[in-house]
């Protein structure tokens, strides 16, 4: 008997289907993956590193394609994209991610945490875990990790920083989010929310006084032609979280989360490390094009100067939580 056309329609869909499955699944997913840093940044390579490594392990499932000098758009942009749904993530910090669970921004606060090894037990305090969680679930956003070390953060400025009466009127660009601003002037000076990529231009119109910067950022911004001394305050080591929207991360296979977040700590490990080994270097080299490094700086002054930042946006309890978590209180 000869079988019906819509019979031979639907057997040959159904045979079709395997294939189509297959085909589906054998399709990498993709994740572009910003940063606002320059390509001879650091970060950059460590960046590259990882997605080789994701790439590697998932044999070509997960692809992570790194763009560089905020190539997609402003960070608050992506952000805002990831929660939405799109597959792209952002190298950003706890003061953004403190736009929605508003604790974790101690993390970016004065004088919090102060060496790799703090920044390694905070990925076990309980109190983080809890607002990574929040992040996820409340506002679309995966941390993948926050390994990711940057360095110490000084002062960059046309006058020598010794102690916090010294940056009074002194108009200094921070990120825009607002533990970064409260901390810059609780230090004592007046800060100016700017996009990174337009601080070079701000310094030459003398829009701005100077930038509180880690060294690395110095010669890749080329800031040594516009700013005279580096003032090591140390006030902020800067810790960079690894984001994604928690819709991408959920669609993926649990092998390739657990790739993307166990390679992103560690290259974040070994790319941290290596910044802070380069710091003499870098410092070395600012000092051969002309810039003055003030070592002299009171940090006993702006340690005492930093816990206004923590009191103007009620996270002083937040903070002296997660320190006795990490053994430092």
């Amino acid at each position: 008997m000869k079988s019906s056309v819509p019979a031979r329609i639907a057997l040959a869909a159904a045979l079709a289907l395997p294939a189509a499955v297959l085909a589906q699944a054998a399709k990498p997913q993709i994740l572009k993956f910003n940063h606002v840093l320059g390509p001879k940044e650091p970060y950059h390579q460590g960046f590259l590193n990882w997605a080789a490594k994701v790439e590697e392990r998932t044999k070509g499932g997960l692809k992570i394609e790194v763009f560089h000098s905020a190539q997609l758009g402003k960070e608050e942009d992506i952000i805002e994209q990831m929660r939405q749904g799109a597959s792209i993530g952002q190298n950003t910090d706890a003061a953004r991610m403190g736009n929605y669970v508003p604790g974790i921004a101690v993390v970016n606060g004065p004088y919090f945490a102060e060496t790799i090894e703090d920044v390694t037990k905070l990925r076990a305090a309980p109190t983080m875990l809890k607002w990574k969680d929040e992040l996820a679930s409340k506002h679309g956003l995966r941390v993948v990790c926050f390994s990711w070390v940057q360095g110490y953060r000084h002062f960059f400025s046309n006058k020598p920083v010794r102690t916090p009466e010294d940056l009074k009127g002194q108009r200094i660009r921070t990120p825009p989010a607002p533990i970064w601003q409260e901390s810059v002037r609780a230090l004592g000076a007046t800060p100016v929310a700017m996009a990174f990529g337009e601080m070079y231009p701000a310094l030459q119109q003398r829009a701005i006084d100077g930038v509180e910067l880690v060294y690395n950022n110095i010669p890749g911004g080329r800031f040594y032609e516009v700013l005279k001394y580096a003032s090591e305050t140390r006030h902020i080591m800067l810790v960079n979280f690894q984001v994604v929207g928690s819709k991408f991360f959920d669609g993926l296979p649990a092998e390739h989360q657990k790739a993307l977040t166990e390679e992103c700590d560690r290259a974040g490990e070994e790319t941290s490390r290596q910044i802070l080994k380069s710091e003499a270097e870098v410092k070395a080299q600012l000092k051969s094009r002309g810039m003055t490094v003030v070592e002299d700086v009171d940090l006993a002054a702006f340690r005492r100067a930093g816990d206004k930042a923590y009191e103007a946006l009620k996270l002083t309890e937040a903070r002296n939580t997660v320190l006795r978590e990490i053994g430092k209180k």
